[in-house]
């Protein structure tokens, strides 16, 4: 497929150089420009591109710049894009230790409708509940035991399988996280979210989550857990068994 990133963090880096290694063509661009990706594009066999042909005839779009970005995004940025073009929200809201506040997901709206209210187009939630680590490390073929999932979630039919074909290409089980107004079950510190489970238990952490207690979990336990774990700059490597267990700490199943 021909898929745009819009950053190459560790989380759309590792995307773009997994799904370029499956074959897809992939163009990169980020914040600072189209020379600032060359290498990076060179290095793992894509394309480098302006923000605009990133976008321009993809067929999938991955959003992996941190939240906010997004509403710092040119208003005509897909106006040449096809009117299926595939968006795909990857990243998440983390309001007062990154991203400032943003009253209308305070108030309950789930972060991918903000986005796709932005955009002005319908977008999916996918990759955003699956630590770095886990992305770039704990891959496994199609058919193997112990494979992690990811869910994902949005409204088209035809388009949420083909962003699942795309977890499957990274390695990881696809599970269908309902309904893009369903999304804030795999947003962060919920049942599901960056937990390491498999298929099963995926759905069975998305089907778990409570409306309002994750947003709690976040500014509260969570924030000192992970400050506590990565006080001394740690690899992830390091601690990513410790993450994991402290999210599953917070949502048992």
């Amino acid at each position: 497929m021909n898929i745009g990133v819009i950053g190459i963090g560790e989380i759309g880096g590792t995307l773009a150089a997994r799904l370029a290694a499956k074959g897809h063509f992939i163009r990169v661009t980020n914040s600072r420009g189209q020379a600032a990706v060359e290498e990076f594009a060179k290095e793992i066999g894509a394309q480098a591109a302006d923000i605009y042909g990133a976008v321009d005839s993809a067929e999938v779009v991955l959003l992996c710049m941190p939240f906010p970005v997004v509403a710092t995004l040119p208003k005509d940025l897909f106006d040449h894009a096809g009117d299926d073009v595939i968006i795909v929200d990857v990243a998440n809201y983390y309001p007062d230790v990154r991203d400032k506040r943003i009253p209308e997901i305070d108030d309950g709206l789930p972060e991918s409708i903000w986005v796709a209210q932005q955009l002005g187009r319908p977008v999916f939630k996918a990759f955003n509940s699956i630590m770095y680590y886990a992305l770039s490390e704990l891959g496994k073929p199609e058919g193997e035991t112990d494979r992690l999932a990811i869910p994902v979630a949005g409204d088209d039919v035809r388009a949420k399988q083909i962003v699942m074909g795309l977890v499957n290409d990274m390695g990881f089980d696809p599970v269908d996280g309902g309904s893009l107004a369903e999304s804030w079950r795999q947003q962060p510190s919920t049942p599901a979210y960056c937990c390491d489970y498999g298929a099963e238990k995926t759905l069975e952490g998305i089907k778990a989550a409570v409306r309002g207690k994750a947003e709690q979990i976040r500014d509260t336990e969570w924030r000192e857990g992970y400050g506590k774990l990565f006080a001394n700059n740690p690899a992830y490597a390091d601690v990513h068994a410790d993450i994991i267990a402290m999210n599953r700490s917070f949502n048992p199943l």
